[in-house]
Protein backbone atom coordinates (compact mmCIF):
# COMPACT_ATOMS: atom_id res chain seq x y z
CA UNK A 1 0.00 0.00 0.00
CA UNK A 2 2.93 2.30 0.40
CA UNK A 3 3.07 4.30 -2.80
CA UNK A 4 5.81 6.67 -3.77
CA UNK A 5 4.31 10.14 -3.97
CA UNK A 6 5.86 11.73 -6.99
CA UNK A 7 5.75 15.44 -7.50
CA UNK A 8 4.27 16.76 -10.70
CA UNK A 9 6.59 18.80 -12.95
CA UNK A 10 4.46 21.91 -12.35
CA UNK A 11 4.92 21.71 -8.57
CA UNK A 12 8.67 21.19 -8.95
CA UNK A 13 8.86 24.22 -11.23
CA UNK A 14 6.88 26.40 -8.80
CA UNK A 15 9.01 25.35 -5.84
CA UNK A 16 12.25 25.98 -7.74
CA UNK A 17 10.95 29.39 -8.86
CA UNK A 18 10.01 30.43 -5.32
CA UNK A 19 13.44 29.46 -4.01
CA UNK A 20 15.27 31.33 -6.75
CA UNK A 21 13.20 34.51 -6.36
CA UNK A 22 15.75 36.97 -5.04
CA UNK A 23 14.58 39.90 -2.95
CA UNK A 24 16.90 42.89 -3.31
CA UNK A 25 18.31 44.61 -0.23
CA UNK A 26 15.54 47.13 0.43
CA UNK A 27 15.83 50.10 2.81
CA UNK A 28 13.55 52.98 3.81
CA UNK A 29 14.12 55.99 1.57
CA UNK A 30 14.50 53.93 -1.58
CA UNK A 31 12.26 54.70 -4.53
CA UNK A 32 11.19 51.36 -5.92
CA UNK A 33 8.99 50.00 -8.67
CA UNK A 34 7.07 46.86 -7.61
CA UNK A 35 5.80 44.75 -10.52
CA UNK A 36 2.74 42.67 -9.60
CA UNK A 37 0.63 40.18 -11.57
CA UNK A 38 -3.06 41.11 -11.68
CA UNK A 39 -5.86 38.78 -12.82
CA UNK A 40 -8.90 40.40 -14.40
CA UNK A 41 -12.14 39.10 -15.84
CA UNK A 42 -13.31 40.51 -19.16
CA UNK A 43 -16.92 40.82 -20.31
CA UNK A 44 -16.98 37.26 -21.65
CA UNK A 45 -15.85 35.91 -18.30
CA UNK A 46 -12.37 34.98 -19.47
CA UNK A 47 -9.54 35.45 -17.01
CA UNK A 48 -6.76 37.69 -18.24
CA UNK A 49 -3.43 38.25 -16.53
CA UNK A 50 -1.28 41.38 -16.79
CA UNK A 51 1.59 43.00 -14.92
CA UNK A 52 1.03 46.32 -13.18
CA UNK A 53 3.68 48.33 -11.36
CA UNK A 54 3.46 50.60 -8.34
CA UNK A 55 6.28 53.11 -8.00
CA UNK A 56 6.92 55.01 -4.79
CA UNK A 57 9.18 55.47 -1.78
CA UNK A 58 9.60 52.83 0.91
CA UNK A 59 8.57 54.43 4.18
CA UNK A 60 8.74 51.29 6.33
CA UNK A 61 10.22 47.81 6.22
CA UNK A 62 9.03 45.29 8.79
CA UNK A 63 10.23 41.81 9.80
CA UNK A 64 13.27 41.73 7.52
CA UNK A 65 13.40 38.87 5.00
CA UNK A 66 11.41 36.36 7.06
CA UNK A 67 8.16 34.81 5.87
CA UNK A 68 5.98 37.70 7.08
CA UNK A 69 8.27 40.53 5.94
CA UNK A 70 6.57 43.56 4.39
CA UNK A 71 7.41 46.92 2.86
CA UNK A 72 5.15 49.97 2.85
CA UNK A 73 5.42 51.96 -0.38
CA UNK A 74 4.00 55.48 -0.65
CA UNK A 75 3.39 57.71 -3.65
CA UNK A 76 1.42 60.82 -4.55
CA UNK A 77 -0.87 60.33 -7.54
CA UNK A 78 -2.79 63.38 -8.85
CA UNK A 79 -2.55 65.06 -5.45
CA UNK A 80 -3.85 61.97 -3.63
CA UNK A 81 -1.44 60.15 -1.33
CA UNK A 82 -1.52 56.38 -1.84
CA UNK A 83 0.13 53.73 0.34
CA UNK A 84 0.39 50.03 -0.36
CA UNK A 85 1.76 47.31 1.88
CA UNK A 86 3.51 44.52 -0.03
CA UNK A 87 4.41 41.20 1.61
CA UNK A 88 7.90 40.43 0.28
CA UNK A 89 7.14 36.75 -0.33
CA UNK A 90 3.88 37.39 -2.21
CA UNK A 91 3.78 35.00 -5.20
CA UNK A 92 2.16 37.64 -7.45
CA UNK A 93 5.15 39.99 -7.15
CA UNK A 94 7.23 39.57 -10.31
CA UNK A 95 10.17 41.78 -9.40
CA UNK A 96 11.20 44.84 -7.40
CA UNK A 97 13.32 47.45 -9.18
CA UNK A 98 15.30 50.00 -7.21
CA UNK A 99 15.15 53.42 -8.90
CA UNK A 100 16.97 55.69 -6.44
CA UNK A 101 18.03 56.01 -2.81
CA UNK A 102 17.45 59.00 -0.52
CA UNK A 103 19.62 59.85 2.47
CA UNK A 104 17.59 59.12 5.59
CA UNK A 105 18.40 58.79 9.28
CA UNK A 106 15.31 56.92 10.41
CA UNK A 107 14.09 53.35 10.07
CA UNK A 108 10.47 54.44 9.58
CA UNK A 109 9.67 57.54 7.52
CA UNK A 110 6.18 58.24 8.84
CA UNK A 111 7.02 61.96 9.06
CA UNK A 112 6.47 62.11 5.29
CA UNK A 113 2.74 61.57 5.94
CA UNK A 114 2.42 64.77 7.97
CA UNK A 115 3.43 67.12 5.17
CA UNK A 116 7.24 67.14 5.22
CA UNK A 117 8.08 70.13 3.02
CA UNK A 118 11.78 69.62 2.24
CA UNK A 119 13.05 67.23 -0.42
CA UNK A 120 15.17 64.32 0.71
CA UNK A 121 18.75 64.32 -0.63
CA UNK A 122 19.48 61.64 -3.17
CA UNK A 123 22.34 59.24 -2.55
CA UNK A 124 24.15 57.81 -5.57
CA UNK A 125 23.73 54.04 -5.90
CA UNK A 126 25.71 51.74 -8.14
CA UNK A 127 23.51 50.23 -10.83
CA UNK A 128 24.24 47.12 -12.83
Amino acid sequence: MAEDKKESPKNKEKRAESKTKKIPDLKPGMTVRVYQKIKELNIKGEEKERIQYFEGMIIAKKHGKEAGGTITVRKISNGVEVEKIFPLNLPTIEKIEIKKQAEVRRAKLYFLKRGFKKRLKEKVIATK
